[in-house]
């Protein structure tokens, strides 16, 4: 395992990223977030809450409430020393706010949109990243039905409609300038003052791990190639770039990158692979870049390690020698065993003992058959 200069891993990794992050903006990989989810859905399948509220730092879930429990909990043992003892209860009755609002707000946007069925969902992400140079960024959206509903400017401090459905919406939330001073000093200083408290508290949790990695290859299914593959492990932050170099050069379009998984353990997994061909005289690398390493980590694919095609061909061959040996020492083994003399002597022996050709009379047989809308506060 090295890791060294020369040319930069090209950025086509996947982050496996939730669908909900996705939808946000978001700086660099290195820039700590603070972001918060509220879902709720109008006519829940069994086991799924109408309403949910999850927090996360970074990708870190801390927070968590659902209208099952009604109960704000902490997710990790670090949160506790974030915040004060009466922090709970407050967000508790905050939630369950938002979770009333949610209901009226959802049942309003069904007559809004003239809709007849219930299978609906309302969402309301914000948050806040801290750049490298300490400047912050903000963002608050509304969606309807995984679509973009309303959001707020934070250049312009206003409301932007994206549907028509939005903007009786938008005219009355830009109206109201006391909820227009709120929003604008939650997200340029009350999320701000958050993030750093959790950042301080959570360091040793949130702080970065470099990724291990490990190559592997294996004869490909078709076209007589081998697939290579490069497993990352360990690692977090959860965004990183994996790609594989042939002769120092990256190959994003050759590069099959699976999704980004927890391994359980705080940090993430993920791979990726690409099929070349066993006999070329390509080098070939696999590059990975993360936030937490000084340089490119880069595993060199050791040719020397494969198995010659003709060793594979001969395997291949011995095994289907032993196959069919087996196959026709089983098919002579029956032949004796149940061969045309057996089958004759056992129906002999069969007649023999049929009840017809005893000396006893038949019984006679019987008929034995039967006839048959609101809002609440944001405080973190």
């Amino acid at each position: 395992m090295t890791a060294g200069a020369g040319p930069r891993c090209s950025r086509t990794g996947r982050d496996g990223t939730d669908r909900a992050v996705q939808d946000l903006p978001r700086g660099t990989a290195s820039s700590p977030s603070y972001r918060h989810f509220y879902t709720g859905v109008l006519d829940p399948s069994p086991g799924v809450p109408a309403f949910t509220a999850v927090s996360y730092v970074n990708d870190q879930k801390i927070l968590h409430y659902d209208s099952e429990t009604r109960r704000e909990e902490p997710r990790g043992d670090w949160v506790q020393g974030a915040v004060d003892p009466d922090f709970w209860e407050r967000e508790t009755r905050s939630l369950r706010g938002w979770q009333r609002g949610f209901e009226g707000n959802q049942v309003t946007l069904r007559h809004r949109y003239n809709q007849t069925d219930w299978s609906h969902t309302l969402q309301f992400m914000y948050g806040c990243e801290l750049g490298e140079d300490n400047s912050t960024e903000g963002y608050m959206q509304f969606g309807y039905d995984g679509e973009d509903f309303i959001s707020y400017d934070l250049r312009t401090h206003t409301w932007v409609a994206v549907p028509t459905e939005a903007r009786v919406t938008q005219s009355r939330w830009n109206g109201d300038k006391n909820l227009l001073l709120i929003v604008r000093a939650y997200l340029e200083w009350k999320c701000i003052e958050w993030l750093r408290k959790y950042l301080q508290h959570g360091k040793a949790a949130l702080q970065s791990k470099s990724p291990m990695s490990q190559v592997s290859d294996r004869p490909s299914s078709w076209a007589r190639l081998t697939t290579l593959s490069c497993q990352v492990h360990g690692f977090y932050p959860k965004n990183i770039s994996v790609v594989w170099l042939k002769n120092g050069v990256a190959q994003p379009q050759e590069t099959s990158c699976s999704e980004v998984l927890p391994s359980g353990d705080g940090t993430y997994q993920t791979w990726a692979t690409i099929e070349i061909d066993p006999n070329s005289n390509h080098n070939y690398t696999c590059c990975v870049e993360h936030v937490s390493l000084g340089a490119d980590l880069r595993v060199a694919w050791d040719k020397s390690r494969q198995k010659p095609e003709s060793s594979l061909n001969l395997a291949l061959i011995i095994t289907i020698v032993l196959v069919i040996i087996a196959a026709m020492s089983t098919a002579i083994y029956f032949l004796r065993k149940w061969g045309p003399g057996h089958r004759a002597e056992t129906l002999e022996q069969s007649q023999l003992q049929h009840p017809l050709q005893s000396s006893a009379e038949p019984r006679e047989a019987h008929d034995n058959s039967c006839e048959t809308s609101g809002r609440g506060e944001t405080d973190h």
